[in-house]
């Protein structure tokens, strides 16, 4: 069994192919009674907003507008002959330029900021896993966006990974090469045989004015300055193996969730400490496929789980686990579909991306809001 995140996630589009005809999943999910809650403190959760097509990272920006990161819809092109392909069953990769980030109002009105970004699928012999914009981040008022779709291996042989700043009247520029950060930069211990050229960045973040990304496949965080100096944090295959981390959020030092390999053994992710320089500790154990992590101001963790069942990829299996600062977890809200990030806006609620992975159907994604206590 493939164990990179690119192959975790087509078994997600398997496992819902398995579990769901096309009319039960969308009866399914768009029911709020799926939206189960399990807490000692009880939750809110409603939808804010939805059509979004692969929602993935999200922020709030200083004009209080929610940004969220879209995956799109992947496409046709394909670099075979080019470069090197991400092997099959996963590969070869085709892609498109249908990725975009939206912002969405107070009022849960979604309208495109920026648009035509590359988005790549998987083989269609693994159900066409879309992947483009992964996260977003401001620095003052300047949007960045991780881009993790693209690269000659992912069907663009002009358009690498890499961290772009979003102009004023919606163009863009490329201000770290990412892809070619990775081919000349190989970590230590790299999965051979499950191997992304190009990587497949997932979480971003702004600390003090650096930009920190977190990438699954090879195993890395990188420390990105506005001005496109890029520096390595830390290898985690050098010391925890092929983990899989996902997750960044800072409080303090940093804090990194792993999604870990597969087949799912509830429980046995970890949130890691790691502090600037490098040095890194457990800091949670007892978790299972964690793709989201944020802190709020009483210096509690939330931490968001995809799937949770033992095995294959499940929908309606998500959790948010919240965990005092004593360790003690508790679940605050689950049966969520394959959700893939989570920020807190000013009115102290959480906001998740969900279905953020799943049926290939165009504006199947949605915002959720999480009132919490």
């Amino acid at each position: 069994m493939r164990v990179k995140l690119a192959g975790t996630f087509v078994l997600i589009i398997c496992s819902v192919l398995t579990f769901y005809s096309c009319s039960e999943k969308i009866d399914t999910i768009t029911n709020p009674t799926a939206l189960q809650k399990k807490s000692a403190a009880p939750v809110e959760v409603s939808v804010f907003a939805t059509g979004l097509n692969n929602p993935r990272g999200l922020k709030f920006g200083p004009d209080g507008y929610l940004y969220v990161a879209e995956g799109g819809l992947g496409g046709t092109d394909s670099t075979i002959g080019l470069c090197d392909q991400v092997i099959p069953p996963i590969g070869p990769y085709t892609g498109g330029f249908t990725a975009s980030i939206s912002k969405i109002n107070p009022d849960g009105v979604v309208s495109v900021l920026v648009d035509s970004l590359p988005s790549d699928q998987t083989s269609q012999q693994t159900g066409g896993l879309v992947s483009g914009v992964a996260d977003i981040a401001f620095v003052g008022n300047t949007l960045y966006a991780l881009l993790a779709g693209a690269g000659c291996s992912h069907g663009f042989a002009n358009d690498p990974n890499g961290i772009i700043k979003i102009n004023d009247d919606g163009s863009w520029d490329l201000i770290a090469d990412l892809s070619e950060w990775q081919h000349t930069h190989p970590v230590r211990n790299p999965e051979e045989d499950d191997f992304e050229p190009d990587g497949t960045w997932y979480s971003m973040i702004n600390v003090r004015g650096n930009l920190y990304a977190v990438e699954p496949n090879h195993g890395e965080m990188v420390r990105v300055t506005t001005s496109g100096n890029i520096s390595r944090v830390i290898d985690f295959s050098a010391t925890q193996g092929h983990i899989v981390p996902t997750a960044l959020t800072y409080h303090g030092n940093f804090y990194v969730g792993n999604l870990n390999t597969f087949p799912i053994v509830p429980g046995s992710s970890k949130i890691f400490k790691v502090t600037p320089s490098g040095q890194i500790q457990v800091r949670e154990t007892g978790l299972t496929t964690v793709l989201g992590l944020v802190f709020d101001n009483q210096d509690r963790m939330y931490v968001l789980e995809m799937s949770t069942l033992a095995g294959d990829p499940t929908p309606n299996t998500g959790k948010i686990i919240r965990i005092q600062p004593s360790g003690q977890q508790e679940v605050i809200a689950d049966s969520l579909f394959f959700p893939t990030a989570m920020t807190f806006g000013s009115d102290g609620a959480l906001y998740v991306s969900n279905k953020g992975f799943g049926p290939a159907i165009p504006g199947f994604g949605e915002i959720l809001k999480v009132t919490v206590n």
